[in-house]
């Protein structure tokens, strides 16, 4: 699902289609490379929706290249096995690339100047029965002194990361009692999901992109890691002209450039 873009909109040409599944362009193999996002598109979080796997095959079978594109906080090799775990094949798709993937890179590499500029001690906001996300090989410090923090890193909104590697679970209301010190101190936070909220079976479960949102309305800087701006990213450097996203519903105010392929808006497959 989508939360915060960064996108402005045009109202030059009309790029959007709702459509209530997209078995009715399987077979006109009008585009070459397809975006998929997962929850809410492919499966609830808990099973695939019906027709979804054999949609996809048929795509494969006429020799589209698919993509899962998400704003998951987890990496990429994680949403792989979720998707296997759900019953889909990997081998349909090319690969996934998630927010929370590039977060880890960004936070490796720190070859973006803002990523350098961050320090490394971090207060990281997380999951609990979900299982909260390995920092492992990005160098950082995870305090729970807000004094001793230097920039906030929200993968999920169950639980505050530990120095000992674990996770203390904490409420929703909790957890924005520490983002009010932490912008009283002034620190930088960066959110690898920057949605609101995502559909899980029949529920919706509250996502980073709240806590970041909230963190603004504290007068607080937030660097969104988001699917919207490195979708296009993508486009740009692969000069993809055949390819479709395809999403849920989603904030009308955020519109591909022209020429950028169709965005779709749907519910499931």
């Amino acid at each position: 699902m989508m939360g915060k873009c960064s996108i402005s909109p045009s109202k030059e040409v009309q790029l959007f289609q709702n459509l209530t599944g997209i078995r009715q362009l399987a077979e006109t193999r009008r585009f070459k490379a397809w975006f998929l996002d997962q929850f809410g598109v492919l499966h609830d979080g808990k099973q695939p929706y019906p027709g979804a796997i054999s949609t996809l095959e048929r795509l494969a079978s006429n020799g589209a290249k698919m993509v899962i594109i998400s704003n998951s906080s987890r990496r990429a090799s994680v949403t792989m096995e979720k998707m296997k775990s759900l019953g889909f094949d990997p081998s349909l798709f090319l690969g996934a690339i998630t927010s929370g993937e590039l977060t880890h890179q960004y936070l490796q590499r720190r070859n973006d100047a803002w990523f350098a500029a961050l320090g490394r001690s971090c207060i990281h906001m997380t999951w609990s029965d979900q299982g909260a996300i390995s920092l492992e090989g990005l160098g950082l410090q995870v305090v729970e002194n807000v004094e001793e923090a230097e920039f906030i890193l929200a993968h999920g909104t169950e639980a505050l990361g530990l120095s000992s590697g674990t996770a203390r679970p904490m409420k929703l209301e909790d957890l924005e009692e520490v983002l009010e010190q932490c912008a009283a101190k002034n620190i930088p936070m960066v959110v690898a999901n920057p949605d609101f909220v995502t559909v899980e079976a029949r529920a919706l479960r509250v996502m980073p992109g709240t806590l970041a949102a909230k963190y603004e309305q504290l007068g607080g800087e937030v660097k969104w890691m988001g699917k919207p701006d490195y979708a296009l990213d993508i486009f740009d450097e692969l000069r993809v002209l055949d390819a479709i996203p395809v999403d849920t519903s989603m904030d009308p105010s955020i519109q591909l450039p022209p020429r950028r392929g169709e965005f779709l808006a749907l519910g499931k497959c």
